[in-house]
């Protein structure tokens, strides 16, 4: 194994249990590997922890270990997931939720690497090379330690990778799996690339939309990819939702899951549009909203424009209070890791400000509690979701 000596400051970062492994830590990483497992030390060639190197984001690998004795093998990741699993046992013994999240990447002791459960399927996804590259043996320690398994399918979300997504063991996910997320039933795809036809991450905000914030409501769901908020929100008693995304795959992947929970997408309005055409018609239109949905993904580009959380949410934010009525609800939501919460708080509050609109916060909301972080890698806890009350003038 490799050693590899750290600056200063990245040593002390490093000893309180920061997991990610950045490339100013080094003097040099010159002659290393994709996958490589690393000895870190500091200056004084004093141990700190072991880890690998992958390139992912900002960082060029992750910590595993700061335990001098202990050896990154097949025992190591079987722990590992017994752990995962064990931690989340009660979400395994409520059968009014199907999908959740057991293994989370650094929060979990591995960054890099994700699994999340779908009615007894497995889905593992891959973030870097690095750790890809010991994808058998994880595999072989996984099936080991949760042997109970209906399939395996992994997504691989590194830059040229072959594949993004394939099946691994077991049976092939049938088309579409039925999930329940909250007792509500939702069609999702395995075997279609990155996507499943929701996010898990998510799963707290629909459970509010359904038990106390749609009840009654006229809802506009922006990028609203298979309309899972509505469906939520429409369960919850809405009274109707505007369910907006330019994908053309959304029109009947929402119709389908309004479809499967015996609601009539008819009562709802479906639009293939891009989101800021839709939002200069209902301008024009004097459209008014008791609720509005802005969860956009961190970057986007239709054939009119491109999209970004960091330079655009705050007119994102601007255009959406003029369609949204005096004590309506705005519910601000971005899962960019780049943006810290009282920064994108601050983008959030700045467009009240410039809207001349006051508002009252209230309620924010990070990651759900199988979305384990890790305490000491603020980006870990990458989903800021805002809920605002614009007041009345």
């Amino acid at each position: 194994m490799r050693t590899l000596q750290v600056k200063k400051l990245a040593a002390s970062r490093l000893k309180k249990g920061y997991p990610a492994l950045e490339e100013y830590d080094f003097k040099t990483l010159d002659q290393t590997t994709e996958g490589e497992l690393v000895r870190i030390v500091d200056q004084q060639n004093n141990f700190i922890g072991k880890g690998y190197l992958g390139k992912e984001n900002r960082s060029v690998g992750w910590m595993l270990t700061l335990d001098k004795e202990e050896e990154i093998d097949s025992v190591f990741y079987d722990r590992h997931f017994r752990i995962a699993r064990d931690i989340r046992s009660a979400f395994y013994a409520d059968t009014s939720t199907t999908a959740f999240r057991v293994f989370n990447a650094d929060g979990d002791g591995i960054g890099g690497i994700t699994v999340d459960y779908y009615d007894g399927f497995y889905i593992f996804s891959w973030y870097n090379k690095g750790i890809y590259s010991y994808r058998d043996q994880i595999y072989q320690a996984f099936k080991v330690a949760i042997p109970d398994f209906k399939g395996i399918v992994e997504k691989v979300r590194f830059k040229n990778a072959q594949i993004e997504s394939q099946h691994i063991d077991g049976e092939v996910p049938p088309e579409p799996l039925m999930i329940k997320e909250n007792g509500i039933q939702y069609a999702t795809y395995i075997n279609e690339g990155w996507m499943t036809g929701i996010f898990l991450d998510q799963r707290n905000i629909r459970r509010k939309l359904m038990e106390e914030w749609g009840a009654g409501k006229t809802i506009l769901n922006t990028f609203s990819y298979t309309g899972a908020f509505s469906v939520a929100a429409a369960m919850g008693g809405a009274v109707k939702t505007v369910n907006v995304d330019a994908a053309n795959r959304s029109k009947a992947k929402t119709i389908e899951q309004f479809e499967v929970n015996g609601l009539n997408p008819d009562d709802h309005e479906i639009r293939v549009i891009d989101v800021f055409d839709y939002l200069d018609y209902a301008k024009k239109h004097d459209l008014k909203f008791d609720l509005i949905i802005l969860d956009p993904p961190t970057f986007a580009r239709t054939k009119k424009r491109t999209f970004s959380v960091e330079k655009d949410y705050v007119g994102l934010v601007r255009e959406v209070l003029e369609i949204l009525a005096d004590d309506g609800i705005l519910i601000a939501s971005t899962n960019t890791w780049k943006l810290s919460r009282d920064d994108f708080y601050q983008m959030v509050n700045e467009a009240f400000d410039e809207e001349n609109v006051d508002a009252y916060l209230m309620d924010e909301y990070g990651l759900p509690e199988d979305f384990k972080i890790n305490e000491n890698y603020v980006e870990s806890n990458y989903l800021k979701v805002m809920v605002l009350e614009k007041l009345k003038d």
